[in-house]
């Protein structure tokens, strides 16, 4: 084989490798309807994201909706004119809606990558030493649970102005806690496995320990709290908005539920309050149903009959 041929080669070689590892998670999600239903969700949501602002009909806060007469359409049922109605302003609400996705994937996916990333981290490097590292990790992981997220989040973007990248970093900064304590717990069992012991005495470097020894076998666990992040940080970032600090520049389904409440339509305006409030509910609760199926994998314990 020509010296050109291997790169493609070996690309080729990881791909199908990559293409076998999606196949087979899509099978094993198939066989638990629930969560083969949520991993239908979670696409559907993931293509709203991306795509949303795109297919939204009219732009969601500049556009007016007006009828025949040219009057404002405000509080107006689903109709021709807006299928998803009006807001009080005479906003079309599909619009918010379709639009409202992608600060939702943003803050969802990367705020659950920065916490179960974080978390992971954590937990490898404290359970794997030990002694004063332990100590000091742990008792920053405790003073963080001891800090109430939605208080503290409050009280800096008082002080701050709100934007996407922030509140995505602050729901890392404060949920990473959990993941730490459980991948910790796990990595004390394996930190004690023989082919961790082997592997120091063979003379390997801790961070190669860590990396190639320690850390592959506790990745399921960090993946299971990943994918939980994601769901923390949706609804942590659904619940800022609807308090009134969620990013100002763009439309999110926190900040529609906001809108609605805020002008005293909650009761009156369903075609306003159900398809924001839908979607939170349906995206939070599909990630953990996957979660869940991946958990039973994990901890055959809580396996539940199939």
């Amino acid at each position: 084989m020509s010296t050109e041929t291997k790169p493609k080669a070996e690309l080729y070689k990881r791909v199908d490798a990559l293409w076998t590892t999606v196949r087979d998670q899509f099978a094993f999600l198939r066989r638990d309807p629930m969560a083969f239903a949520g991993m239908l969700v979670v696409g559907a949501f993931v293509f709203l994201g991306l795509f949303g602002p795109y297919l939204a009909p009219h732009d969601p806060i500049e556009h007016t909706v007006r009828g025949d007469g040219g009057s404002v359409l405000r509080l107006a049922a689903p109709s021709v004119d807006a299928f998803f109605g009006t807001t009080a302003y005479g906003k079309d609400v599909l619009s918010q809606f379709l639009a409202g996705a992608r600060p939702t994937l943003i803050v969802g996916l990367f705020g659950g990558l920065g916490t179960g990333a974080l978390g992971f981290t954590v937990g490898v490097v404290s359970g794997y030493y030990g002694g004063w590292v332990d100590e000091l990790l742990m008792r920053l992981t405790d003073l963080t649970f001891s800090l109430p997220f939605m208080p503290m989040a409050l009280l800096l973007l008082t002080f701050m102005t709100p934007n996407i990248w922030l509140i995505t970093a602050i729901i890392a900064a404060f949920l990473w806690k959990m993941p730490a304590r459980v991948v910790r717990s796990e990595v004390l069992s394996v930190r004690e496995r023989t082919f961790v012991k082997s592997a120091r005495a063979s003379g390997a470097s801790d961070l190669r320990t860590m990396l190639y020894h320690v850390a592959p076998n506790v990745l399921p666990i960090g993946f299971l709290y990943t994918a939980y992040g994601v769901a923390w940080a949706i609804a942590a970032q659904a619940s800022l908005a609807f308090l009134g600090f969620g990013d100002p520049t763009m439309t999110s389904w926190g900040r529609m539920l906001r809108q609605v409440f805020a002008s005293g339509n909650m009761r009156v305006a369903w075609w306003w309050v159900l398809p924001p409030a839908i979607g939170i509910a349906a995206i939070t609760t599909s990630v953990f149903l996957i979660g869940r199926a991946y958990e039973e994998v994990i901890n055959p314990e809580i396996q539940t009959d199939q």
